[in-house]
């Protein structure tokens, strides 16, 4: 099931020349010195097709390949309702939400919400993001990365994230967003690469006549339930996505705030040239979200019948799967595909980073600290962050993670604590001109403790469902505070009227076809 030499080689080959790659598309014309905007934004001259190959690079990652393959292990199909209602989501993101910010010129969403409300709403967020992006997520992709490393390589888990953490130092702190972005485009023909060969070579494993088509009709017919894409209440994962519960409540709220009002993915789209490179990023990126199931959660259901079938031993953990299923690859297309997989994870890893040091640069040293401060002592300043994060994230990874199972559907959990609250100050913020400081905070500070008194409350109530209930309440909370306090000044409300939410006609035609995609992937599997 391990590495062999040929496989070290194909991976030391794909490390090198990202690295040297990323260094030559960072490097600055002779007497110019990276300023906040190079190293934070790109020089905010990002094409399309950067913008969404990055934004897919950013959020495919070890939580997505690993995580969400183990849940397709343990769940079935039902899990690839996160990418698939993602792809909607960016669409409404592109066209509501783009343009507002755009237009605002800002750097960080912390930044939009100090425009809007005041100072401390944006103190508030800055540290709850920074705190949320090192404690969860950083520490999330570097262990589910560490455990495909352990399980092909023997190589300690400690040891598998010191090596993560380092390859992406190398290639992201020097050339910041830029670097990060330019060489997305590499890695996602590589993940996607990477993604299609383990599919095929897993289902090749399943079909006696060793046809990976055969294969997934094995799937299909011998772990029918696998493919619920609406689960029943008596099923045991009915708790994480709850059947109907899931297209028409909380999992819309996760998904708007993780691709309408998360720096380290929403960034990308900032850095764009202008909105039509933004908006056609955003579409690419979605027709590339409705592929993924294929690619991840595949593997994790053929996982499940081999194990089933006695193939496969049986896993100490469901996040085992697709590492498992890595090892049946030939010597060196095992490293290509371990390679993909690195390439997912170092680009999430280096993405995490660059947007942690963008909020902590821009939001809190600037403004309270470094008032003064030169650009480029503020482009250092973003470094050490960045490189800060990576070492604290590194050691907390263990105690935070080390006997948790399905790993994505935790991170769910966490993040939905605080998810509703995110989404109902934005919403009151964009659309509607009454919202005030103290009514934004409300609706973020009751939504985190609603979500924290909720299980004690309704025991029984998904936590998804609970999102969305627990969104419901913060609106409502928002507006009531809102309306004890004085309207504030004119200048800061979002003008609407001043804004074009019109797109362009290839938008509007990719926006129907992946909406008709989905409504036939639901459809077919309900």
């Amino acid at each position: 099931m391990g590495l062999e030499t040929l496989d070290y080689v194909v991976l030391g080959i794909y490390a090198l020349s990202l690295v040297v790659i990323a260094t030559l598309v960072s490097r600055e014309k002779a007497g110019h010195k990276k300023d906040t905007e190079d190293y934070f934004l790109a020089g905010k001259a990002l094409p399309w097709w950067a913008i969404g190959a990055s934004l897919i690079a950013a959020n495919i990652s070890a939580e997505q390949i690993i995580g969400m393959s183990g849940s397709g292990f343990a769940v079935g199909m039902a899990i690839a309702s996160y990418e698939w209602m993602a792809a909607i989501t960016l669409i409404l993101v592109g066209k509501f939400a783009l343009p507002i910010f755009l237009k605002r010129g800002i750097y960080t969403m912390p930044q939009f919400l100090e425009s809007r409300f005041g100072p401390s709403v944006k103190y508030v967020m800055s540290v709850f993001w920074i705190v949320l992006y090192t404690v969860v997520n950083l520490t999330t992709i570097m262990w589910l990365g560490a455990t495909a490393i352990n399980t092909l390589t023997g190589l300690s888990m400690f040891h598998g994230m010191m090596a993560l953490g380092a390859f992406a130092a190398a290639y992201s702190l020097y050339g910041g967003l830029k670097a990060v972005a330019l060489t997305d485009i590499i890695q996602v023909v590589l993940l996607v690469f990477g993604g299609i060969l383990i599919s095929w070579i897993a289902l090749g494993q399943i079909s006696s006549t060793g046809s990976p088509v055969d294969g997934f009709g094995v799937l299909m017919s011998e772990l029918p339930g696998k493919f619920d894409m609406i689960l029943s209440r008596d099923n045991p994962e009915y708790k994480n996505l709850p059947g109907i519960g899931v297209l028409l409540g909380g999992m819309w709220i996760m998904n708007i705030s993780y691709w309408g009002f998360n720096q380290y993915i929403i960034q990308r789209a900032l850095g764009a040239k202008d909105i039509k490179e933004a908006q056609s990023g955003i579409l690419f990126a979605a027709f590339l979200k409705m592929l993924m199931p294929f690619i991840i959660v595949i593997p994790g259901i053929a996982a499940a019948y081999l194990v089933a079938n006695g193939t496969v031993p049986a896993f100490e953990r469901s996040d085992q799967a697709y590492p498992t299923m890595m090892g049946f690859a030939p010597v060196g297309i095992k490293g290509l595909i371990f390679a993909a997989l690195v390439a997912a994870i170092v680009s999430s890893i280096g993405s995490m980073m660059n947007s942690i040091s963008t909020i902590f640069t821009m939001d809190l040293m600037k403004p309270l600290f470094m008032k003064n401060a030169s650009e480029q002592r503020l482009v250092t300043t973003g470094r050490i962050v960045s490189f800060g994060a990576l070492v604290a994230a590194l050691f907390m990874a263990t105690p935070l993670l080390g006997s948790a199972d399905q790993v994505f559907q935790k991170i769910q959990n966490w993040t939905g604590l605080v998810t509703p609250g995110i989404v109902a100050i934005f919403t009151l913020g964009m659309f509607w001109k009454r919202a005030t400081e103290i009514g934004g905070l409300a609706a973020v500070i009751s939504s985190v403790a609603l979500s924290a008194l909720w299980p004690n409350l309704f025991p029984d109530m998904p936590f998804m469902d609970r999102v969305g209930v627990v969104f419901l309440l913060a609106m409502v909370i928002g507006v009531v505070v809102s309306f004890l306090q004085k309207q504030q000044s004119e200048e800061k409300v979002v003008d609407l009227a001043g804004i074009s939410f019109r797109t362009g006609t290839s938008f509007n035609i990719g926006a129907v076809i992946i909406t008709l995609m989905l409504f036939g992937l639901y459809g077919y599997w309900w």
